[in-house]
């Protein structure tokens, strides 16, 4: 009988799939873009000019909701989504397990007289009712406390959300407890952006500037993942519940040859893609960019800038769509940051800036960045952050998933540091010695091809191995994992800077105050935060062991795996900033601490599982099957009289291998029956000690022996047909 692998591979060349379902040349792009969203254009068009004036105020300008306008945008809403076949409603919301969640209500209302209405009222706009008991709270909500809240996010629109038989408004909130703690990351995010907001227009006035406000952060993540065919996935139990691939041995051929980057996008591929590109377009998602990734079978897209908190809500849909679109092709799409081991992994780039509501991008260097006094104070400002806070953004981006990628050499490593490239460091250079008189200019370069015109040049190069590097006006956090949601990284980095900005705008107002011109007290004041911030900024190769060096004699921290970030979160220093602007309470940074503790448990518990079976069900199986073939083979040369010294050492050696196997599979399942009693985080230690290294043990193991098993006995898809077969 055939095994799941070669079952597999028949039905991947026996399929054929319907490659043109979508037709850009009936509805332009255009027109394509947000139909299915009740954006500004729909509420104008839609609302009383009253109602539409105050809600544009709430979104753009940042000012109090008015609850009288809530009926009115309510019936507007629902008379939209019911020409659009929706049937039912829903508040969207973002518990702390890294995914949305919805609960659907029917806008249906029966009359009691046999017939019925469509209703949908300004009170279910704006709030609803969830289970809260449910969802991750670290202690926030117990089992028997049920009741929590979702509340209407007015700055980011409703939507409709197609699927077979009829549609779903779509209306993002955010979730919060009974006792009034964010259950969600949605709460934290909106307070960062407005403690960012209400220190950076601090600034603003110094500079003058009274027409601003609101100052918004704005972030465009690019999105890495992986495209298999889902026949795969199905004889892959470690794909299918864990994400990424508990056992296999490398292949003959991986990205060694440099040939997938940027390469010709398979057909089945692209098609998975347009379709996809599609229904972003429809939902307003700005995407811009698509292409191959370094690793076979992986591939990015990536959007234009947007307001963080939108963006944020976009790119949780992106994922969505992306793994919905996948199976109308036959694949599956991986989110996981290391998949597959071997080959890189996938992060998703949060490009961050910040930007007045009047389209002043305020990390903007202009053309000549040393005479950009107002763009100096807003860069250092980050810089300061940054070399203040590096365990704070580490923690940010801590999981079980992303600790096998960070460090890894197509990721960043776990040390957090900036690039500031040859034109800005100069500038920083000048400013430190009080001595600013230049900005270094890229110019031309020659190709030296007489057909071919003079190509700009930047004024510096880019720095792939930074986990935070300036990239012309804005700067790109790389060290984000692929699966996770934006916005806990948005709210550290919002919170930090914030903290940075108020320290400078307190220090310039006294200075201004005293008498002193604003030019003077800025020429006084960051030199000064540049000499103590410098030891982050490094401009050199980020993978390189001298770097790992040079960082610990500078005092950087190097937080390897998520359970040296996890205690960052109750730190004094992080309950104080975070308290001090709004953005967590002490009990909600509390259940964080417990939420990331008990997350990396129950992750790296479902793999250590699923490893014992795979390995109980399916390799040990196959081996020893294996191993009766060739003690046959043995016993039958013998038995011929013939020579068989070879085969006898080859039966040794799997005997051997095989039997280190079993002791290692059983070494995990008594490792993985630990009980964890008390602190969250202290079983998360123990996992990271006694199951992880068993874990990896194991798995060489299990690899080494698909590399001597016989090829028709090897139970699960192998490295070189799940990247190569499409």
């Amino acid at each position: 009988m055939s095994n799941h692998r070669q079952q597999a591979i028949e039905a991947i060349a026996n399929t054929e799939y319907d490659l043109n379902q979508i037709d850009f040349k009936s509805k332009p792009l255009k027109e394509l873009f947000g139909e299915l969203v009740f954006n500004e254009d729909v509420q104008k068009a839609r609302l009383p000019k009253p109602v539409f004036k105050a809600l544009q105020k709430t979104i753009k300008q940042g000012v109090d909701l008015d609850p009288t306008i809530a009926d009115a945008v309510a019936s507007a809403m629902k008379d939209w989504a019911l020409e659009h076949g929706a049937t039912h409603y829903t508040h969207l919301f973002q518990p702390m397990t890294g995914l949305t969640a919805e609960k659907h209500d029917s806008f249906l209302s029966p009359t009691g007289t046999g017939s019925a209405l469509a209703e949908f009222s300004g009170k279910e706009l704006v709030k609803g009712e969830p289970d809260a008991s449910s969802f991750p709270s670290g202690g926030i909500r117990a089992t028997f406390e049920a009741r929590g809240y979702t509340g209407w996010d007015p700055t980011s629109p409703a939507y409709l959300r197609e699927t077979p038989n009829g549609a779903t408004l779509v209306i993002p909130t955010v979730f919060v407890s009974w006792t009034g703690e964010a259950l969600d990351k949605k709460t934290p995010l909106l307070k960062s952006m407005e403690a960012l907001s209400s220190q950076a227009l601090r600034i603003l006035r110094l500079f003058g500037n009274e027409d601003a406000k609101k100052v918004f952060t704005t972030v465009g993540p690019e999105q890495e993942y992986f495209l298999i065919d889902k026949n795969f996935l199905f004889g892959r139990p470690d794909l299918l519940n864990c994400g990424r691939t508990l056992f296999g041995a490398k292949p003959p051929k991986g990205q060694e040859l440099e040939d997938q980057y940027f390469g010709t996008i398979p057909e089945r591929v692209i098609a998975c893609m347009a379709d996809c590109e599609a229904e972003m377009f429809k939902l307003g998602i700005p995407v811009k960019t698509r292409h191959n990734e370094v690793a076979p079978s992986q591939y990015e897209i990536a959007p234009i800038f947007e307001d963080s908190n939108l963006a944020t809500d976009h790119n949780q849909l992106c994922m969505d769509v992306m793994r919905r679109t996948a199976e109308k092709y036959g694949l599956v799409c991986l989110l996981h940051e290391k998949p597959f081991a071997g080959i890189n992994g996938s992060g998703k780039h949060n490009n961050w800036s910040m930007a007045t509501d009047l389209g002043e991008n305020l990390l903007n260097p202009g053309d000549n960045p040393h005479d950009n006094a107002q763009f100096l104070v807003f860069c250092v400002a980050v810089i300061r952050a940054v070399a203040k806070y590096p365990e704070l953004l580490r923690v940010s981006v801590a999981s079980a998933g992303n600790d096998h990628r960070l460090g890894a050499n197509e990721a960043p490593p776990a040390i957090i540091s900036i690039f500031l490239g040859d034109q800005l460091q100069d500038v920083m250079d000048q400013l430190e010695r009080s001595d600013l008189k230049s900005t270094k200019q890229g110019g031309f370069m020659e190709v030296g091809v007489s057909v071919l015109p003079k190509l700009p040049r930047d004024a510096g190069d880019r720095n792939r191995t930074s986990p935070f590097a300036f990239t012309g006006n804005k700067f790109e956090f790389r060290a984000v994992g692929s699966s996770f949601s934006i916005s806990g990284p948005n709210v550290v980095l919002n919170t930090i800077v914030a903290e940075s900005l108020d320290y400078i705008a307190t220090q310039l107002e006294v200075a201004t105050g005293a008498g002193k011109p604003l030019n003077k007290a800025i020429q006084d004041l960051l030199p000064g935060i540049l000499k103590e911030s410098k030891k982050v900024v490094f401009n050199g190769d980020g993978y390189s062991a001298e770097w790992h060096k040079e960082a610990e004699r500078r005092g950087l921290p190097n937080l390897k795996s998520t359970t040296d970030a996890i205690p960052v979160i109750v730190r004094k220093d992080t309950v104080e900033l975070f308290s001090k602007y709004k953005v967590y309470s002490e009990r909600e940074l509390q259940s964080r601490y417990a939420i990331f503790s008990e997350k990396y448990v129950k992750e790296v518990t479902i793999e250590a599982n699923m490893m014992v079976h795979m390995a109980k069900t399916m390799i040990l199986p196959a081996a020893l099957r294996y191993q009766a073939e060739v003690a046959t083979a043995v016993n039958a040369a013998k038995a011929a009289g013939v020579d068989a010294g070879a085969q006898f050492d080859a039966l040794k050696g799997l005997t051997a291998v095989i039997g280190r196997f079993q002791a290692a599979t059983a070494d995990l399942e008594k490792a993985g029956h630990h009980e964890g009693n008390g602190d969250p985080y202290h079983h998360a230690k123990y996992i990271k000690d006694a199951v992880i290294p068993r874990m990896a043990d194991l798995r060489v193991l299990g690899d080494e022996l698909e590399t001597v098993v016989a090829d028709d006995l090897w139970p699960l898809p192998t490295y070189r047909e799940m990247l190569f077969i499409k």
